[in-house]
C-alpha cells in the first residue's frame, strides 16, 4: 500500500476524532491507528508511537497535516492511480486547510476584541504557522497542477487544486514573521489612536457627523490624520515590501497582481472593467458633486473665520470642495449633511433615527430586527453561538477594533457552526444599516458552510460585500421602515409619490438624494483606494510620493481638496482602516454597483411593480430563493456563473444603479442648469507643500 494512502488514512482517522469530544476519542481510535500503522511500518519507533497517545487532538492533527504537506513521493504515471491519489489528497488538504482557517480566525478574533501585546503575539505566531502550512500546501497543489495528467481530473477537483495552489506568503520564515508583526503594529496604531484623548468610535465620528462648526470639523479631521498616518508611514513601506516579496516568491510580478487574482478569480481585466463602470457612473457623480458644492458654499458663507480663509474659498471657486465638510472623516459618504443639501426642505419627513431610539433600547434588539428581515425571505436565523459570542457593543476596560466585521470560524458542525459579528453598536440608523450589512456576510457564510473549505468564500470579494447591502436597499425603504417603526401598516406607495403618473414627487427626490449621498458619493472613493495601492505595490509610486499621489487621486476622482496644506511628512492614506489593515477595497466599489443588479433581480422575483427605488421584498421567499442560488455556490464556480444564477447576466452592469437614480439625475441636471452651477473641477489643484 502506498505511503500516500497511509497518510490520508491517518488524517481521516483524526478528522473523525475531531467530531467527538476529546474524552471519547482517543484511546480506542488511536490504538486502532497505532496497530494499523505498525502493520504497514509507517512508524517504526516505539517511543514515537507511545507519544502519539499522549498528545492532544490538535497536536496530532497538526502533525498529520504537516506530514501530508511534506509528502515527497512522485505522483503516479498511471492515469487511474493519479486521479485516485489526487482526489484523496485534495480531501485531506482541504480538511487541513479548514483547521488552519479556524485557528487563524480565532486568533484574529481574540486580538481584535482585546488589543493586548500577548494577543498580538499569539496572533502573529498563528499567522506565521498557518503561512508555513499554506506555503507547503501550495507546493503540493502546484505539483498536481503541473502534472501531465492534470487535464484528466474532473473540473471540480481541478478548480480546487488551482485555488489551493495560490500563495503569496514570503518563503523566508523571518520575512513572514516580520510581515505579520508589521501588520499587527499598524492595526494597533489605528485602533488605539485618539484625538485629544477621544477615540474615533464613537466620539470623533460623532463630531464629524453632527458638528456644523467648520473649525471644529477641521480640528477633528486634521487631528485624526495626525494621530495615525505619521506613525505608520515607515511601517507601511515595510509591509508593502514584504507583501511584494511574498508575491514575487510565488511567481507574481507584484502583490497587486496577486491580490486581483485572489479577489476576482483570475479575471484578467478587472481593472479595465472597473474603469469602464466608473466612466458610466461619473456623469451622475459630477452632477451630485456640483449641487452639493453649491449648497455647502452657501451654508458656510456666513462663518467669518472660515470666510476669511482665502485657501478655503479658493477650493470652492476652483470647482472642488473642502474635504472635511461632507459629514464623514474620509468624505466617503455624505448622508450626514443631508439637512444642508435636502432638495425640498419644506417636505416633512419621518425622523427614523428618533423613532428607532424611542422603540429600541439595546443593541441586541437591533440585531433581532435585522435577523427577522432575513428569515422573512427564507434565509437563515443566527445560531446560538452567534448570540452567545458576538461582540455587539464596545466593552469596558479594554481596547478593541471597533470597525464592524463578520467572522467565519470554519467549524464543521452545520447548522451549529460558529459565526460572529464584532462592532461597537450605537442605537441609530447608521448602526442599523451596518448590522444588515454584516449579517449579509454571516448569511453567506451559512449558505456555503457545507462546501469544501477552499470554496467557503464569496464568488468574488465584491459579492460578499454586496449581500447585506442588497438586503438594506429593501429594509431601508420608507415603506419598510414605516412598517417596522411606525404603526405597522406600512406607507402605501401612492402616499410617497406624486399624483401625476410617472413623475417623482418632491418626497421621492428627497429620498433619492439621501440614498445618493450614501451610494453615489461613495463610488469614486471606493475606486481610488486600490488605484493608489496598485500604484504603490507596482512601484510606480514610492514612499516619497505616497501622500502627494493620494491627494492627486482624491482630487481627480472625488473633486475634493484639503483646506490645510499637506506634505510628505503626513501619510493620510493611513487614516483609513483598510490601508493599515491591508484589506482590499475595490470590492466595495464592485459591491456598490452589483448590489443594485442583485436588488433589481430580487424585486422582479418578488413581483414588484413601479419605480425600482420603492421596492421592498420583505417576506418574499421567491426573492430569497433567488439570492440563495448565488449564496450556496460560494466559490465553487467562477463568479460570472454565480452572478448569472441570481441576475441572469454574467457581467456586472451599471444599468440598475443608473435606473434607480434616473429621476434624481434628471432633477440634478435641471437644477444645476437653473442655478448655473459649473459641473466638474478641472481648474482645481491639490493643497500640498
Amino acid at each position: 500500500m502506498r505511503l500516500a494512502f497511509v497518510a490520508f488514512v491517518l488524517v481521516t482517522f483524526i478528522a473523525t476524532c475531531f467530531h467527538a469530544r476529546a474524552a471519547d476519542v482517543a484511546k480506542a481510535e488511536l490504538d486502532r491507528l497505532k496497530e494499523y500503522l505498525e502493520n504497514v511500518e509507517f512508524i517504526e519507533d516505539e517511543d514515537a508511537l507511545n507519544s502519539l497517545t499522549e498528545r492532544t487532538e490538535e497536536e496530532v492533527m497538526r502533525s498529520a497535516c504537516d506530514s501530508q504537506m511534506h509528502y515527497d513521493e512522485p505522483l503516479p504515471d498511471d492515469v487511474s492511480e493519479f486521479v485516485d491519489d489526487v482526489t484523496q489528497f485534495v480531501g485531506t488538504w482541504d480538511m487541513c486547510l479548514g483547521k488552519w482557517q479556524s485557528k487563524t480566525a480565532y486568533a484574529d478574533w481574540n486580538y481584535e476584541t482585546d488589543l493586548t501585546d500577548a494577543n498580538a503575539q499569539k496572533n502573529t505566531d498563528v499567522s506565521v504557522q498557518r503561512s508555513g502550512f499554506t506555503k507547503q500546501l501550495s507546493v503540493q497543489a502546484t505539483k498536481v497542477l503541473n502534472h501531465a495528467h492534470f487535464s484528466e481530473l474532473d473540473d471540480d477537483i481541478k478548480r480546487q487544486v488551482r485555488l489551493l495552489a495560490f500563495e503569496t506568503s514570503p518563503k523566508d520564515p523571518d520575512d513572514n514573521i516580520a510581515l505579520e508583526t508589521t501588520k499587527n503594529d499598524l492595526q494597533k496604531i489605528y485602533s488605539t489612536a485618539t484625538v485629544n484623548g477621544l477615540p474615533l468610535e464613537p466620539n470623533v465620528t460623532e463630531v464629524m457627523s453632527h458638528s456644523r462648526d467648520p473649525d471644529v470639523l477641521l480640528g477633528a479631521w486634521w487631528g485624526w490624520r495626525n494621530a495615525t498616518g505619521p506613525l505608520m508611514k515607515d511601517k507601511y513601506e515595510r509591509m508593502i515590501g514584504l507583501l511584494n516579496k511574498g508575491a514575487t516568491d510565488n511567481g507574481f510580478a507584484n502583490y497587486a497582481d496577486a491580490w486581483e487574482e485572489s479577489q476576482f478569480d483570475s479575471t484578467d481585466d478587472i481593472e479595465e472593467q472597473a474603469a469602464k463602470l466608473w466612466m458610466e457612473i461619473k456623469p451622475l457623480y459630477e452632477q451630485l458633486h456640483a449641487y452639493v458644492r453649491h449648497r455647502l458654499a452657501a451654508y458656510y458663507h456666513d462663518y467669518r473665520s472660515f470666510n476669511n480663509d482665502i485657501k478655503f474659498w479658493g477650493v470652492f471657486r476652483q470647482g472642488a470642495m473642502p474635504a472635511h465638510l461632507q459629514g464623514n472623516m474620509w468624505s466617503q459618504q455624505w448622508e450626514n449633511i443631508y439637512d444642508i443639501v435636502k432638495p425640498y426642505p419644506e417636505e416633512v419627513e419621518k425622523d427614523y433615527d428618533k423613532m428607532l431610539k424611542e422603540k429600541v433600547f439595546d443593541a441586541a434588539k437591533l440585531f433581532k430586527m435585522a435577523e427577522q428581515f432575513y428569515t422573512s425571505i427564507g434565509l437563515f436565523p443566527m445560531t446560538n453561538d452567534f448570540w452567545k459570542y458576538s461582540m455587539i457593543t464596545k466593552p469596558e476596560g479594554r481596547d478593541v477594533v471597533c470597525h464592524a466585521s463578520a467572522f467565519d470560524f470554519y467549524t464543521t458542525k452545520p447548522p451549529n457552526n460558529d459565526f460572529r459579528i464584532k462592532m461597537c453598536t450605537e442605537i441609530n440608523m447608521d448602526s442599523f444599516e451596518t448590522i444588515h450589512h454584516e449579517m449579509g456576510h454571516i448569511t453567506y457564510f451559512m449558505a456555503y458552510q457545507d462546501q469544501p473549505t477552499v470554496y467557503r468564500d464569496g464568488a468574488n470579494s465584491g459579492f460578499h460585500e454586496a449581500i447585506g447591502d442588497t438586503i438594506s436597499l429593501s429594509a431601508m425603504t420608507r415603506q419598510h421602515l414605516e412598517r417596522l417603526l411606525g404603526d405597522g401598516q406600512g406607507t402605501p406607495v401612492q402616499t410617497v409619490r406624486s399624483a401625476e403618473q410617472g413623475k417623482p414627487s418632491k418626497g421621492d427626490i428627497n429620498y433619492l438624494m439621501r440614498k445618493a449621498l450614501i451610494k453615489v458619493a461613495f463610488l469614486p472613493f471606493g475606486y481610488l483606494i486600490d488605484k493608489w495601492r496598485w500604484d504603490v505595490m507596482r512601484g510606480t509610486v514610492t514612499k516619497d510620493q505616497y501622500n502627494r499621489h493620494w491627494w492627486k487621486l482624491i482630487l481627480q476622482y472625488q473633486g475634493l481638496v484639503s483646506s490645510v496644506p499637506r506634505s510628505e511628512k503626513d501619510f493620510d492614506p493611513g487614516s483609513k482602516y483598510h490601508i493599515p489593515s491591508d484589506s482590499p477595497y475595490i470590492c466595495y466599489f464592485i459591491s456598490f454597483i452589483s448590489q443594485f443588479q442583485f436588488y433589481e433581480a430580487m424585486c422582479e422575483a418578488a413581483g414588484h411593480q413601479g419605480p425600482l427605488y420603492n421596492c421592498d421584498f420583505y417576506q418574499s421567499v421567491e426573492a430569497g430563493n433567488k439570492l440563495k442560488a448565488l449564496l450556496q455556490l460560494g466559490k465553487s464556480k467562477p463568479w460570472p456563473t454565480a452572478m448569472e444564477a441570481l441576475t441572469g447576466s454574467k457581467e456586472i452592469h451599471s444599468s440598475a444603479i443608473l435606473k434607480y437614480f434616473k429621476p434624481l439625475y434628471d432633477w440634478l441636471v435641471a437644477e444645476n442648469a437653473r442655478l448655473k452651477n459649473p459641473v466638474g473641477w478641472k481648474h482645481a489643484k491639490i493643497n500640498f507643500e
